[in-house]
């Protein structure tokens, strides 16, 4: 709320709040809000400043936090996504109508390195990676969150669609309530530690929700679009990306059929992923789809629809959120992209090694990708996941597939 708003536009707000269950003290934290620091990681979209506004509006002390990711002279030419220069200045603005501290942080060299430049390295790989998760997995849930520890705040928040539940062992990870905005299979790596700290206030809300408690704060950044491209890549020019952090580490190969036959060449395997058809550069009689790219021998392997699907998954780096330990056979639901619902799977664990069994084949399942872990019990509950590294599939005869 604007330090100008009458008693009148404070009292419909309120009315608001109650409405949208988000009187009193919706973090838990007990007390008086007014006794705890929040810090509050502002991206400059509308989700980021609601929370801000919103925990304000209901006297906690909150700090907004920007960080700056990219050249600012880079920074200030890109609209429409996180951490662009446009977006510093609307969340400095929001801060600053609202009444409440604002810092700006140069996270520029960490997350070059930790997400720029993994990213490209791992499109070389031949993986297809989702450098939002990493950036939330490093930058947000990790660097900014001991940040927030170092400034007295006894919890982070953020405008995620996602929702922290109590449970009997303590918080759980919940899909968003609008499963059309839900960000859950993005967030599948926050850790039972870093869920102690961090808070949701919008999980139970939807997008038309958030935005008319915008338009009641008075927010600037009530109309403003939702950013659409990885906030590094213009235009979803990803390659481009990749050419000038690693230039000259693309080669080109060949494309090669399951079977075995050489049927064209490429310029390099970061220009494909897996399940694509359109752009193959080659002809031939039945529509062809990427199979699997394998980096090493600069190969693009491509093949018939059937041999798309696979029934096993091997995972790294799993992260598990579950109330009992990991267990070889355990059933689960797992969503292995980001607009596809959870499907029946069981835990394939042996050792150190995870994976998954899937009730059924899928198709187009990318070493890159994230595969994410849903109870069965209620499939709201957001068990963990681990990072797609090899595949399995009966139609191509392969067994599973170790990529990169």
């Amino acid at each position: 709320m604007t330090t100008s708003a009458t008693g009148g536009a404070i009292a419909s707000v309120d009315a608001l709040l109650s409405d949208l269950n988000l009187s009193g003290d919706p973090l838990g934290l007990g007390g008086k809000p007014g006794d705890h620091r929040v810090v509050v990681a502002m991206s400059g979209g509308v989700d980021s400043s609601v929370t801000a506004a919103l925990l304000h509006h209901l006297g906690y002390d909150v700090v907004g936090v920007t960080l700056q990711l990219y050249d600012h002279g880079a920074a200030i030419q890109k609209k429409g996504a996180c951490c662009a220069g446009q977006d510093i200045y609307d969340a400095k603005r929001v801060a600053e109508e609202c009444g409440f501290p604002h810092y700006v942080l140069d996270y520029e060299s960490r997350f070059r390195e930790a997400v720029i430049e993994e990213f490209a390295d791992t499109y070389l790989a031949g993986y297809t990676p989702i450098p939002c998760v990493r950036c939330n997995q490093t930058v947000k849930f990790a660097d900014l969150l001991e940040t927030a520890k170092q400034l007295g705040a006894e919890c982070m928040a953020t405008g995620h669609y996602i929702q922290r539940v109590m449970g009997e062992q303590g918080p759980e990870l919940r899909r968003a309530a609008d499963q059309g905005k839900d960000q859950s299979y993005f967030l599948f790596a926050t850790t039972e530690e870093q869920l102690d700290f961090l808070r949701f206030p919008l999980g139970h809300l939807n997008k038309d929700q958030t935005r008319q408690l915008a338009e009641a704060f008075g927010l600037i950044v009530a109309d403003k679009p939702d950013s659409q491209d990885i906030c590094f890549v213009p235009n979803g020019r990803y390659v481009d990306i990749v050419e000038k952090v690693r230039p000259g580490a693309s080669r080109p190969g060949e494309i090669v059929h399951v079977d075995g036959r050489v049927l064209g060449r490429h310029e390099g395997v970061i220009r494909y992923t897996v399940g694509q058809r359109r752009g193959l550069g080659i002809a031939a009689g039945d529509p062809l789809y990427v199979v699997r790219l394998d980096a090493e021998n600069a190969q693009v392997v491509v093949g018939p629809r059937e041999a798309l699907e696979v029934d096993t998954i091997r995972l790294n780096d799993v992260n598990w959120l579950g109330d009992e330990d990991l267990a070889d056979g355990a059933p689960v639901r797992v969503k292995v992209r980001s607009t596809r619902p959870p499907v029946p799977a069981a835990l394939s664990v042996d050792g150190d090694t995870v994976g998954v069994v899937l009730a059924e084949g899928e198709e187009g399942v990318a070493p890159g990708q994230a595969c994410v872990f849903y109870s069965t019990d209620n499939e709201d509950r957001v068990l963990g996941g681990g990072w797609i590294a090899a595949t399995g599939g009966k139609a191509s005869g392969s067994g599973v597939r170790l990529i990169g």
